[in-house]
């Protein structure tokens, strides 16, 4: 929220109907027919792809240009500061739910499937109707190495690294937050610039990362349920490190415009929530997807 925010206002905000949403799910929707396309057909990037990305960067774009507008005229009162952090929260739950699931693949392919195929315990028939000979051992990618022998990445190389680079931003955004809570305006800008940098530098040690294990350790995301779970897991994380990098370079940019204030920044809170929730999440992928 702005500075110029009247937090003692007595009425609700209600937009205007937007046609936003709309026009933000069609693009959504072609960039993501683009996208199955390339996957699933290998036909290079389609018009789709590039349409749709277009007109969702054009709507996110003019989305959030309406919101800060809305902000800074001074039309968001107490209600709307609690339901955004309302919302937001909920959101939040919606991607720890999002991560567990995955979480759980990743559990059940290597603590439940593999014994069980096996024909660890009282399993052995599988094991023999199934599979015979098919042995529990992880990383997995099917039996006979139906994907290719693979390497896996060391935990200590990049992996480690990037779990440092992520709790130093960690630490740093937490430093513009009481910055701006202190009103200590210039100190709040710098410690996000470093934030937005250490996340940039983490997306480009995951890059760096990707293409070492297409390339020289033939880990793919046709490795098996490793290459599937390990992919699925990290890239997604590494979607979401980018949506957060996007949000704090915002953010940044708006503190250099002179919005926020020391009483009213629900709109840097809540990006800084987001970026806690995406260095604890690493944390538990550096663990159960590297380490263990």
């Amino acid at each position: 929220m702005s500075s110029n925010t009247a937090s003692s206002k007595d009425h609700y905000f209600v937009p205007a109907p937007s046609w936003l949403p709309f026009a933000l799910t069609a693009g959504l929707t072609l960039f993501l027919i683009g996208v199955i396309q390339l996957i699933e057909y290998g036909n290079g990037l389609s018009i789709s792809f590039f349409a749709g990305l277009a007109l969702s960067l054009a709507m996110i774009f003019a989305w959030f240009w309406k919101i800060i507008d809305e902000s800074e005229s001074g039309k968001y009162g107490a209600q709307v500061d609690m339901t955004y952090r309302w919302g937001m929260g909920w959101f939040i739950f919606s991607e720890v739910m999002f991560f567990a699931a995955f979480f759980g693949a990743l559990y059940y392919a290597r603590a439940l499937s593999l014994p069980w195929l096996s024909g660890e315990g009282n399993n052995l028939s599988t094991n023999l109707f199934v599979w015979p000979g098919f042995e529990a051992a992880w990383p997995s990618n099917g039996p006979g190495d139906l994907g290719g022998a693979f390497s896996t990445i060391p935990a200590w190389d990049v992996p480690f690294i990037n779990t440092l680079i992520l709790l130093t931003s960690g630490v740093t955004i937490t430093i513009a937050h009481h910055a701006i809570k202190e009103n200590h305006r210039l100190k709040c800008i710098l410690a996000m610039w470093a934030t937005v940098a250490l996340g940039v530098v983490f997306l480009f040690f995951q890059v760096e990362e990707y293409l070492h294990a297409y390339n020289d350790l033939n880990l793919t995301m046709e490795s098996g349920i490793y290459g599937a779970t390990f992919f699925m897991l990290t890239g997604f994380h590494g979607m979401h490190v980018t949506l957060g990098t996007l949000m704090l370079l915002i953010i940044t940019l708006r503190l250099m415009k002179g919005h926020f204030s020391a009483e009213n920044h629900f709109g840097f809170e809540g990006v800084a929530w987001y970026w806690h929730f995406v260095d604890v999440v690493w944390l538990g992928l550096f663990v159960f997807v590297y380490v263990v």
